[in-house]
């Protein structure tokens, strides 16, 4: 095999991680598998590779602070004062309990630190810093200026200064419950470590919690247990640990006396934390302890990482940043206008505060949270718990989504796959699927009869019990063999369990790892006697000893023929990273080997050839039921799906193409198909890419561009440092990243990423801690509907936030023409307060419970933030015009806030406003374009009309409005005002009074009815406001009726029409004229619809070809009936 090229290879294409020469690599079977003759030419190249591997240090040891693999047992013992017996580790001595008790004081007890946790008030704090609500106590701050500024005329700011004090406080508090309940529900999951460990002290055999190991205990494991501490092992008898949670192996490793690797954590006498003994036992010296273990150090590595504000966050602030400068800017100007017209500096300041309130969306705040907290409940009825509200939208607007093989897209349990027997190849696979081989229908066939016998009786693994179906019970030992006995259990029912009490096993050869088979000898009667020796293992180990294969039940000699036969059969299933396993059989003649003969595994006393070969059976960890379909829909949805695993790089490949996840051709691949040098194969060729994890730190940023830029990635034998880097540089080129994984090697990455997401049931305490999101049943499928409910939060959030800043611009509008006209005060603090926090909170929530526009509609969608070579370009330009202006990371509060205060002021603020990027957040310039200078004007168009309508209707007109208002001399429109006389009629302070109320009330009703239909109008953003869909949430009836029913409380029942400023004797007549205005708005937003998709239509994914997306259970169990687009 080639050596791997340089990252500079020429070319200028992707780094040659994995090179095969000739026809060396195995394809799938749609690309056709390789000549046969190679696959051991591949195997031995890579056993070779790994010889040359052990001589250089591995990357992932550079973050490991463990030596004592390379040690002999004597330095390791003398390091740690213990005494052991390395002939009968049973009889060793141990540590004394008080070097014990000494050493737990000395070190602490065996227990990761748990993550520094803030206080309840801390927290509550960060809620209540936000910007949004810093925003809302500021202008309840300057609504008490205003009331110490002019108290007579300002008494209900003394309500308004406090009800928006206290709406920031109840926005942080149910933030901070939403919080507080995701914690107390994670800290009832994580389990932090195994309750009980066996140790040997004073030469006893004791069993001590598991929190008081310390190092130089002499462990003593065995199957089932989980490890408690780091261990050198210089004892055992075949121990096989599971270490998937920490190094992503989906294979159990043998463990033993002796190791030739450098790299600890492919050290073969050493066991470590968290990881699971799933064969065999063993005796092992505690080395690390604690947070000094593997699990511990990966803790800190988890511990260091910073979590990345969520877009949700940026955007908000953002946006607060725009309406606080806008409502500054206002403020600024009209009490320039004030002090000009009026010369009155109280008068002028009034004003000021009264416009820059005026400006805040004060129930804002309360929807986003809602909607957030509702969509977070509804993940939580899917199984998915939210740990942060922001992480609801966030899932949505993921770029990338870096996700670990074992145990997340696969199941991690093997399964029987294929069978080959009796020359034919069947399928183990119980529903259709693209499987090759027959399906096995009938088990009595020859020689799937015999491999399922074998299987049931040739093993060392049991079940946990018997007395439940077989689907419901627990296998310990090795996965393979579990895998084998499950595939039996499952096909024989109710028969398997009586097989060994029937067929009774008189002798043993465990497998080990020398001789590559396990034997065992049974009471299985047959013509010639009343003993079969069973046999199977390694392929090519079972080979040599048969001399007969098993062909159309009868035994046959075994030719050249039916070696091609197997050969080709075996180089198939090993092509797609299956792993084989071959059996074997032979009845032993009653003369020589009776029924009572005794065997003996010293003296070898049993036969070691002329064995009957029978067949092959493949197994594989297969994906999770409805990943295929999830990785589909989230690649088809335009988000890059990334595999970062541990696992060998074949094997890894091999699960991807059978989920979604790879379905072009590789770099060697193209080579292979075309007969080409690989160098001379462009970056445009090929689309799939397989990364090495050892080359990830010798790549450069035009690396990390180019592998990016591929549409199918898998980074493959990656260590917890270089899923770091993955995530990092995926970062540094704009991506939203989103991590899924359940070990503790993930979890790094899930706290650096943009959204961690973690396994439960699978899954480490580390990586549940890390994570903002955790699914509770595992079910990889479950991220789809997140990325959905994702989708489709932002983009009810938009609705919202569109529907609810409408309303400020006929807000506004009153109170500049009050001042700059000047006309009667159309509208009071008071009645801004049942607006903002009335009746439109009412409606804005219902938004939470929008369905989206269509069922799929959301999902064809590009990602709203894409990352393309242009985006990548502005990013940069970005970077380099900010460049040397950072603060530093201790600089102090006052420094970023006259950061924050400078930045509009200053070139590059103003090139970022301005500056034309892809994609979309969540207030651009549509959005505000609608909502203060369309649909706003519209509405206050409308106020205004009905306003006039009103007054003329008592006699005054618009023209009189504006007189009465201007003159300085008297104060109109109050009860005790003068009588003022038009055209002979007179108006007491009392008719003036009440003819102001009346046409307040229809400004209420007027800006009310204009926002129903706005309400119904921001619905629509794939398709015009018209049909069904506009109907589907019941929720928006209750909505604006509730606001309906609201304003009727407040007009029509007499003690609070004084309070609010409205007339009981409004006239609902009246109100049909913004009825008409309404009528007007949507036919300007379907005329507006239409030019807009002319100009600029909706950019649609394009569609992937060769996507498998046919349905299971599994992944159509979350859809649900909607119209297509």
């Amino acid at each position: 095999m080639s050596s791997p090229n340089n990252l500079g290879s020429s070319g200028g294409g992707l780094p040659r991680t994995i090179t095969f020469t000739g026809d060396e690599r195995p394809q799938t079977r749609d690309q056709h598998l390789r000549p046969r003759s190679q696959y051991y030419q591949q195997k031995h190249a890579d056993e070779a590779d790994q010889e040359q591997e052990k001589e250089k240090p591995d990357e992932k040891a550079k973050n490991v602070d463990i030596t004592e693999h390379l040690m002999s047992l004597d330095e390791v013992c003398a390091k740690y004062s213990v005494k052991i017996n390395a002939d009968r580790p049973q009889d060793s001595c141990g540590l004394q309990e008080h070097q014990a008790a000494d050493l737990l004081v000395r070190n602490g007890p065996n227990t990761l630190t748990p993550p520094k946790r803030k206080s309840g008030l801390h927290k509550f704090l960060i809620c209540l810093s936000s910007l949004f609500n810093l925003m809302l106590i500021a202008a309840g701050i300057l609504e008490y200026i205003l009331l110490g500024i002019d108290f007579k005329n300002n008494k209900a700011n003394i309500y308004m200064g406090a009800i928006l004090i206290v709406v920031a406080f109840l926005n942080a508090a149910v933030e901070w419950y939403q919080q507080r309940k995701s914690e107390n529900t994670l800290a009832a999951l994580l389990k932090m470590i195994p309750a009980k460990t066996h140790v040997i002290r004073d030469g006893k055999l004791i069993s001590v919690p598991s929190a008081d190991v310390v190092v130089g205990d002499v462990l003593f494991l065995r199957m089932g247990d989980k490890v408690p501490a780091d261990c050198y092992v210089f004892a055992g008898s075949e121990l096989k640990v599971d270490n998937s949670s920490l190094t992503g192996e989906s294979e159990p490793q043998e463990r033993g006396p002796g190791n030739t690797h450098r790299n600890p954590l492919e050290a073969t006498n050493m066991a470590f934390n968290g990881t699971l003994a799933v064969g065999g036992s063993a005796y092992a010296i505690v080395v690390r302890t604690g947070d000094g273990t593997v699990l511990g150090q990966i803790a800190g590595l988890t511990a260091g990482e910073e979590k990345t504000e969520s877009p949700l966050t940026r955007e908000i602030a953002d946006f607060v940043r725009i309406i606080a400068c806008v409502a500054l800017f206002t403020a600024v100007v009209f009490f320039a206008t004030g002090m000009g017209l009026y010369k009155d500096f109280p008068f002028a300041i009034n004003f000021a505060i009264g416009t820059f309130v005026a400006w805040v969306p004060e129930g804002l705040p309360a929807t986003v949270t809602m909607l957030l907290t509702i969509a977070a409940k509804r993940l939580a009825a899917e199984n998915v718990l939210v740990k942060d509200l922001q992480g609801v939208e966030t899932l949505g607007a993921v770029t990338l989504l870096a996700t670990d093989k074992t145990g997340t897209l696969t199941r991690n349990q093997m399964t029987v796959a294929n069978v080959w027997a009796d020359g034919r190849l069947f399928s183990a696979a119980r529903t259709l699927s693209n499987d090759v081989g027959e399906p096995i229908v009938d088990i009595k066939v020859a020689g799937v009869h015999e491999i399922i016998q074998i299987s049931s009786l040739c093993r060392s693994v049991k079940f946990d019990r018997t007395d439940v179906p077989i689907e419901r019970r627990t296998l310990l030992g090795d996965a393979t063999e579990s895998g084998l006995v499950r595939f039996a259990a499952s096909r024989m029912g109710s028969e398997f369990d009586a097989m060994e009490d029937l067929y009774p096993k008189v002798f043993e050869v465990p497998f080990s790892s020398a001789t590559k088979v396990m034997l065992t000898i049974h009471k299985l009667e047959h013509a010639n006697g009343a003993l079969t020796l069973l046999v199977k293992g390694a392929p090519e180990r079972v080979l040599r000893l048969c001399s007969t294969i098993l062909y159309g039940g009868q035994e046959v000699p075994l030719t050249d023929e039916h070696q091609a036969a197997f050969q080709e059969s075996y180089e198939d299933m090993a092509g797609k990273g299956h792993r084989v396993l071959a059996f074997a059989m032979l009845r032993l003649d009653g003369a020589t080997y009776p029924q009572d003969y005794s065997f003996d595994r010293r003296s070898g006393n049993w036969p070691k050839e002329g064995y009957t070969f029978v067949g092959l059976a493949s197994l594989e960890d297969p994906p999770k039921h409805g990943v295929r379909e999830a990785v589909g829909r989230c690649r088809a949805a335009g988000i890059q799906v990334v595999m970062v695993t541990g696992d060998h790089p074949l094997t890894a490949e091999a699960v991807a193409r059978r989920i979604n996840l790879v379905l072009g051709e590789t770099r060697e691949g193209v080579a292979r198909r075309t007969g080409r040098s690989i160098e001379s194969i462009g970056d445009d060729e090929y689309d799939a890419v397989v990364v090495h994890g050892e080359q990830i730190d010798n790549m450069a940023d035009a690396d990390w561009e180019r592998v990016f830029r591929k549409a199918e990635v898998i980074f493959a034998r990656t260590s917890p440092r270089n899923k770091l880097d993955i995530v990092a540089h995926a970062q540094a080129l704009g991506h939203i990243c989103a991590v899924t994984g359940d070990g503790v090697n993930d979890a790094p990455a899930l706290k650096k990423a943009d959204l961690g997401v973690a396994m439960n049931a699978s899954g480490s305490d580390v990586s549940k801690e890390a994570a903002s999101m955790i699914l509770l049943d595992d079910n990889f499928a479950s991220i789809v509907k997140g990325i959905e409910e994702g989708r489709l939060i932002f983009a009810n959030l938009k609705k919202s936030i569109r529907y609810t800043l409408t309303h400020s611009t006929p807000e506004v509008i009153p109170q500049i023409l009050y001042i700059i006209v000047p006309l009667p005060a159309m509208i009071t603090s008071i009645m801004i307060l049942v607006i903002d926090l009335g009746f439109e909170v009412l409606a804005a929530l219902t938004y939470a419970w929008e369905p989206s526009e269509s069922p799929t509609g959301l999902m064809k969608l590009p990602p709203r933030k894409p990352v393309t070579v242009r985006s990548i370009a502005q990013k940069r330009a970005r970077e380099a015009r900010y460049a040397g202006t950072e603060l530093p990371e201790d600089a102090a509060w006052i420094q970023r806030i006259g950061r924050t205060l400078r930045a509009p002021f200053t070139r590059n603020w103003w090139l970022d406003r301005f500056e034309k990027t892809e994609g979309e957040v969540l207030v651009d310039g549509d959005l505000l374009s609608w909502s203060y200078l369309e649909a706003g004007v519209i509405s206050a168009i409308s106020l205004l009309v009905v306003f006039f309508v009103i007054l003329n209707h008592h006699g005054i007109s618009p023209r009189q409005a504006r007189l009465m208002a201007k003159d300085t001399n008297n104060s109109y429109f109050n009860k005790d005002s003068p009588t003022y006389t038009y055209n002979g009629r007179e108006f007491t302070g009392h008719d003036q009074f009440y003819a102001l109320n009346e046409a307040r009330t229809g400004v209420l009703f007027s800006i009310y009815i204009l926002q129903v239909f706005n309400l119904f109008i921001c619905k629509a953003r794939l398709r015009l406001p018209f049909g069904r869909f506009m109907f589907r949430n019941k929720r928006t009836f209750l909505g604006f009726g509730a606001g309906l029913l609201l304003l009727a409380f407040v007009t029509y029942v007499p003690p609070l029409n004084t309070v609010f400023n409205t007339s009981y004797k409004s006239i609902p007549l009246y109100w049909l004229i913004s009825v008409g205005f309404g009528c007007l708005l949507l036919a300007y937003a379907t005329a507006r619809f239409l030019v807009l998709r002319k100009s600029r239509p909706i950019k649609w994914n394009n569609t992937i070809e060769g996507l498998h997306m046919h349905p299971t259970i599994w992944s159509t169990r979350h859809t649900t009936k909607s119209i297509e687009v």
